[in-house]
C-alpha cells in the first residue's frame, strides 16, 4: 500500500491512503502515520482495505496533490542515517590520498540526525551559500518495534515502509565538526522525505535481500544528474543497518533509517556522468571527488539560491513509486 501525510493545522498532519497510481487518496480512521505504526499489525489490515478500494474503484477518493503533502512522518522518534555504499566512502578517502579502514567493510557507518522536524517534500532548503549546500539522494526504511540486540533476520521482518530522502548536507561545515571528534550537528540540517512511503510488497521483485533494486533518479535544475541502481554496490542491506542501530538500544516504531548516498562503482570522471553514459551521482560532493582525483581540485559548485533538486524512483514500467521530492534552495 501507499501512505502519505497531508498538511493541516497540527504538527503531525493527517494520514491518508494513496492509490497505486498516485492519483487519489482517502482518509482512514487512523489520524497519523505514527498512530498506525504504534499498532502496525492491526492498522495494516485496516489501511489495506482502504487501499484496495482505491485501486478497485476509480470513482472512490479525492484527487491527490503532492504539493499538499508533509513528510509522511513530519517528525519521528528517531532518524539514523547509514553509509552503506562504500564506493562513496572510498572516493572520499581517495580524494584525500588515504585508505578506507578495513573495519568499514564489516562495521556500518551511521550517524543520528535531527528528527524533531523535516522539510516538506516540496519545501525549501534554507542555508547560507558559504556553508556548501549539497543534496544526498537515498533510500530509507521505517521500522516497527525491535528489541535491543535484534538480529538482521529480526530487523528485516520489522521493515514496515520504504521511501526516499534528500539528506541535505552542508559540506563546508563538516570538516570542523568531525575534527572535534563528536560527529555531525550543524552540518546536517533537516532532511526532506518523499511524499509517499510504501509497503515492501509494492515493489514486487525489486525488493529483494532487504534492498531496493531500482535506479534512483536525481535532477538538478531540470537536468539529469544521477540514476545509480540502489540495489547495486550496497555493502550493508537495511536489515543489517537496523540491527547495527539496535545493538545497544530498543528501536521504537516509527524509526527511520537511511541507506546513505546511493553510489555505484564506475569508470573515471568522464565516464561516470550521465552526460557521458554513466549512472551519475546522488550528491555533488561525489563528482567533486572525481574532479579532485583526476585534476587535483574540485570544479563543480555546490547548490546556490534558486537551484532546484528533484529526486524520484520509477518502477520497471516507468511509473512513479514514491512521488517526487522537489526542493528549491533559498539562501539566507
Amino acid at each position: 500500500m501507499k501512505l502519505a501525510t497531508l498538511k493541516n493545522n497540527s504538527r503531525d498532519g493527517r494520514l491518508v491512503v494513496v492509490s497505486r497510481d498516485l492519483s487519489r487518496y482517502s482518509e482512514p480512521d487512523i489520524a497519523t502515520l505514527q498512530n498506525a505504526l504504534d499498532d502496525w499489525a492491526a492498522a495494516k489490515e485496516q489501511l489495506q482495505a482502504v487501499y484496495d478500494k482505491l485501486n478497485d474503484d476509480e470513482s472512490f477518493g479525492t484527487p491527490f496533490d503532492q504539493n499538499a503533502c508533509h513528510s509522511p512522518l513530519p517528525r519521528a522518534y528517531q532518524w539514523a542515517d547509514g553509509s552503506a555504499y562504500l564506493n562513496h566512502v572510498e572516493l572520499v578517502r581517495k580524494a584525500r590520498n588515504s585508505e578506507v579502514p578495513e573495519s568499514f567493510y564489516d562495521d556500518p557507518l551511521m550517524y543520528q540526525g535531527g528528527s524533531d522536524s523535516f522539510i516538506a517534500p516540496r519545501g525549501d532548503v534554507l542555508a547560507k551559500k558559504e556553508w556548501g549546500i549539497d543534496l544526498e539522494a537515498e533510500v530509507v526504511v521505517v521500522s516497527t518495534d525491535l528489541p535491543i540486540g535484534a538480529s538482521p533476520e529480526q530487523a528485516g521482518k520489522a521493515i514496515a515502509l520504504i521511501g526516499l530522502v534528500n539528506d541535505v548536507s552542508l559540506r563546508n561545515l563538516i570538516p570542523s565538526e568531525l575534527a572535534k571528534g563528536f560527529g555531525f550537528l550543524q552540518s546536517k540540517p533537516a532532511s526532506a522525505f518523499s511524499p509517499v512511503f510504501v509497503t515492501p510488497d509494492e515493489l514486487g521483485c525489486a525488493w529483494a535481500d532487504n534492498k531496493v533494486h531500482l535506479p534512483l533518479n536525481v535532477e538538478i535544475n531540470g537536468k539529469p544528474f544521477g540514476c545509480p541502481n540502489a540495489g547495486v554496490d550496497m555493502t550493508f542491506d537495511f536489515a543489517r543497518l537496523l540491527s547495527h542501530l539496535a545493538k545497544t538500544r530498543e528501536i521504537e516504531a516509527g524509526t527511520i533509517v537511511g541507506s546513505g548516498t546511493v553510489s555505484n562503482k564506475q569508470g573515471n570522471l568522464y565516464g561516470s556522468s550521465v552526460e557521458h553514459g554513466g549512472v551519475g551521482y546522488c550528491c555533488i560532493a561525489e563528482v567533486r571527488m572525481y574532479e579532485t582525483i583526476e585534476s587535483g581540485k574540485p570544479q563543480t559548485e555546490f547548490l546556490d539560491n534558486g537551484d532546484t533538486v528533484k529526486i524520484y524512483m520509477n518502477d520497471k514500467d516507468g511509473n512513479s513509486i514514491f512521488g517526487e521530492i522537489v526542493n528549491t534552495v533559498k539562501t539566507i
